[in-house]
């Protein structure tokens, strides 16, 4: 209980409470005004209420989110000592830093475009993860819809495919009631011809269910029902393209130079990141199974993999438990085949991210350079933080006296804090504002570089709710370490002269600058061993010629049955020098067999062997490599039951002497007359198929043609359309040149190379910005020094050498450190290759060398500066 002397003195917690923060050269005589007012506060309005007063005018002093307003005058309390209010103090904080930031140019800059630098970086990497992350996220029913998948093991592990057989779709909807929606579709390239508008397109044949699913935005028309046949949706750039202002309902478009549909519907594009961004029409799948031969085939085949199912599950229904319930559904029927497919549900909330598959485990995709991406912006920016702290600490001693004398007339250590963030936060908002300004006129180049069409979102609260916050938090980071550090400075040291920075406060400069070199060396590092792992496999044995090689879809019916015909018209323009046509793109597989048998394999045993269908030039026109045997020729009457195999082929069959042995494939005996070295066709990064070629003029869709060298393309070609005219007027000249087919196969890992370079670029930039302030300032804070050196005998070159010595000595810490780091973390990345190259040891010696170089370059030029002074200048008294 209070004795009655306490309870006329002010409250004994607010003069500790002073105690503990206020300077001792204010305290004595702040705590005798305050009490003489407290005393008159007393008379006037009681002791309990001269208490409160006294109480609260002590936190609103020590900091001002504590103010209370008063009753009647609306001050925090009636104290002239604490009339110091918060906007007046921010207002004065502010004023400060801009004049601090404009006596200090170089610095300020420094400062301001690193920041910046690191705020552009984090930006543009957020809008690219906002992009991968809302992927799909555009249908209505985005949770609750998936594709079919399933996992067939052939020989050594499970392998993933997202095909299906078409009678599949019927038996999800008769007899399994999770399904709201399934949906059959195929995916095609076909040629759609309106008056003399004729192009080339990608497309899907779809169930009315699948229209549904996808939340089409139809903007004229209607979409077609499950009665409609001869319809088609365009969608909206498409529609422009061929019709331009027409109005294009109810127009008439020719298929493949086949069969006519009208136009019942357009929609709106799909957006750039969706996974349907390429599909410019949707046509009934009714048309696509009376029309397509393989369709009608394939109608009842449960072994027919070809065509995806979409589905959307009803509210409630579980992904796990419905995949379970369907995962045996081909095996429980008649004949199950011996690659024992499984039939799982892959959602649409992992069919960007979540794409990779290995031996029946989702391991991933997209979503590891989310992260990746993700930390790189984190860890940029951070770069530029440091920058700050070190540029701010380093000139400490620039400040010290006005902190002391700051402190010596009554500055709290948390006003001084207050000082620098405040400092730190105008600094940040600046280059936040900087950053906006960079974002926008780097934004077009780095869509280019990522392959997307990213756009600043100016009209979402988000985005600045975003940047705002970031900016705060950015400004406290950066600002925290030199605010702590400054406000401690002891007065008294600093004003007699006596303050002089330890060897121990240059520790943590060097550990931040020592850190910012190490992120970038292993940048350089990661860069160098992604670009060389493309070249690697860009360099590996093709097994064939791509050079001047072409492919051409045989999209149109004209192209079918004239292969000799349209050979000797090709031939004879003299712009190509030879032609074949085959099943499938040479860059791709088309398919593959398990319905092959041949002397020594196992029972149990069941190999997907990939299956090629060439005519008898096929060989001669893409270069392949016989090692041993013959090619198809037409002097061979038996060619018709002959086989080609690859090497990986004979591998597998343990042939030591293949020619002449029996494959027996789909129950038609052949005989091996050659074996060609592995045809890289798929994933250059891993292994070659084994894989087999038969002669069969029936079963292709793809005319190969190799281009005369004498003729520029640009002459082959035109020579070339016309005679493809000749044929099908109607029909656009469309070609693909392998090398851009094979190039495309590389995209994936380019782009990570581009972006991994771009931001290994900026790192470096923003690092050597922080050590060129911290070699200024070194410079000018040993100009004595420098100036005694150089009167008794000290040459250019001893000075340079003294200056840079330091900061060479880091680089080889951060050298030390970054290479073990980037080993370890690109040995584990490499391991998702198969096809890889290696880690050699002149990589790290060309990024550590490189890294040095670079670092000599940004210190040299103040080193060299400082040392041309004339020491007279330098000598100089104050």
């Amino acid at each position: 209980m209070a004795t009655n002397r306490e309870q006329t003195e002010p409250p004994r917690w607010a003069d500790r409470l002073l105690e503990g923060f206020v300077s001792p050269y204010l305290l004595e005589d702040l705590q005798g005004d305050l009490q003489e007012i407290f005393y008159k506060r007393v008379a006037q309005v009681g002791i309990s209420q001269a208490r409160r007063e006294y109480g609260w005018a002590v936190l609103h002093y020590l900091n001002p989110f504590f103010a209370k307003p008063h009753h009647r005058t609306g001050n925090p309390a009636p104290y002239p000592q604490f009339a110091s209010l918060h906007p007046t103090m921010i207002r004065n904080y502010l004023k400060i830093a801009f004049r601090n930031l404009a006596k200090n140019r170089v610095y300020s800059f420094i400062n301001i475009f690193g920041l910046a630098s690191g705020m552009t970086v984090s930006m543009l990497i957020g809008l690219w993860i906002y992009d991968e992350l809302s992927y799909n996220k555009q249908f209505k029913n985005y949770d609750r819809l998936a594709k079919l998948w399933q996992f067939v093991k052939f020989d050594v592990e499970k392998s993933s495919y997202d095909v299906m057989p078409i009678p599949l779709a019927q038996e999800l909807r008769s007899k399994y009631p999770d399904f709201e929606s399934v949906g059959l579709s195929v995916t095609r390239e076909v040629v759609l011809a309106a008056g003399e508008k004729k192009l080339m397109k990608l497309g899907n044949y779809v169930e009315p269910d699948f229209i549904n699913m996808l939340s089409l935005n139809i903007l004229s028309g209607t979409r077609f029902g499950s009665n409609d046949v001869n319809s088609i949706l365009l969608s909206e750039s498409l529609a422009n393209a061929m019709f331009g202002a027409e109005n294009p309902i109810n127009k008439l478009i020719k298929l493949d130079n086949k069969q006519t549909v009208k136009v019942a519907g357009v929609y709106e594009d799909f957006p750039a990141n969706n996974t349907f961004n390429d599909v410019t029409f949707l046509v009934p799948w009714k048309f696509f199974a009376a029309n397509d031969e393989g369709a009608k085939r394939d109608r009842n085949e449960w072994d027919s993999n070809s065509y995806q199912i979409c589905v959307q599950l009803k509210p409630g229904a579980d992904f796990d438990a419905v995949s379970a319930k369907i995962k045996d559904i081909r095996m429980k029927r008649d004949d199950p085949p011996g690659y024992k497919p499984e039939f799982f549900l892959h959602p649409m909330t992992k069919w960007h991210l979540y794409s990779d598959f290995k031996d029946g485990v989702n391991t991933g995709g997209i979503i590891t350079f989310v992260w990746l991406f993700g930390s790189i912006g984190v860890i940029v920016l951070l770069l530029a933080c440091i920058n700050f702290m070190n540029l701010s600490t380093a000139r400490s001693e620039k400040r010290a006296k006005e902190v002391g004398i700051r402190k010596a007339i009554g500055s709290l250590r948390s006003q001084l804090i207050a000082q620098f963030f405040s400092e730190s936060l105008l600094m940040a908002v600046l280059a936040f504002s900087l950053s906006i300004l960079f974002v926008q006129l780097t934004l077009p180049f780095f869509n280019q570089m990522a392959e997307k069409k990213m756009i600043i979102l100016w009209t979402n609260p988000l985005f600045w709710l975003a940047g705002l916050s970031f900016s705060l938090l950015t400004g406290l980071i950066a600002g925290s370490y030199p605010a702590v550090y400054l406000s401690s400075f002891q007065p008294i040291k600093v004003l007699k002269g006596l303050m002089r920075t330890s060897r121990s406060a240059t520790i943590p400069r060097r550990v931040l600058v020592g850190f910012q070199f190490t992120v970038s060396v292993t940048l350089i590092i990661g860069t160098i061993i992604v670009f060389r792992q493309i070249e690697h496999a860009k360099d590996r044995p093709m097994g064939y010629s791509r050079s001047g090689l072409i492919e051409i879809g045989m999209n149109v019916p004209e192209l079918f049955g004239h292969y000799i015909a349209l050979r000797n018209d090709l031939l004879n323009t003299g712009a190509v020098a030879g032609m074949s046509e085959s099943s499938g793109m040479i860059t791709t597989q088309s398919g593959g067999t398990t319905n092959i048998s041949w002397k020594g394999k196992k029972t149990d045993s069941k190999p997907l062997v990939m299956s090629n269908y060439v005519t008898h030039d096929y060989g001669k026109t893409i270069g392949w490599q016989v090692k041993e045997g013959r090619d198809f020729s037409r002097d061979f009457t038996t060619d018709s039951s002959s086989i080609i195999l690859n090497e990986a082929a004979i591998r597998l069959m343990g042939f030591k002497r293949p020619i002449g042995e029996i494959v027996r494939q789909s129950g038609k005996e052949y005989t091996v007359v050659g074996v060609v070295k592995d045809m890289v066709k798929e994933n250059p990064f891993e292994p070659v198929n084994p894989s087999f070629f038969v002669v069969n003029y029936r079963n292709v869709n793809t005319i190969n043609l190799r281009l005369a060298p004498q003729l520029s393309a640009h002459d082959a070609l035109a020579k070339i359309e016309q005679v493809f005219k000749s044929y099908s007027p109607d029909a656009p000249f469309d070609y693909k040149f392998v090398d851009d087919q094979f190039a495309r196969k590389f995209g994936n890992e380019e782009r990570i190379g581009r972006l991994a370079g771009g931001f290994a670029m900026l790192a470096i930039l923003i690092s050597c910005l922080g050590l060129f302030g911290l070699a200024s300032f070194m410079a000018e804070q040993r100009t004595k020094e420098i100036g005694i050196r150089k009167v008794l005998g000290a040459s250019v070159f001893n000075v340079w050498g003294l200056l840079s010595k330091e900061f060479v000595l880091l680089i080889l810490v951060a050298f030390c450190l970054a290479a073990p780091i980037s080993y370890y973390v690109l040995s584990d990345w490499l391991q998702n290759y198969k096809y890889r190259t290696e880690l050699s040891w002149w990589i790290f010696v060309v990024a550590g060398l490189g890294a040095l170089a670079v670092t000599l370059l940004t210190v040299s030029y103040q080193a060299i500066k400082a040392a041309l002074l004339n020491p007279v200048k330098s000598l100089r008294s104050e």
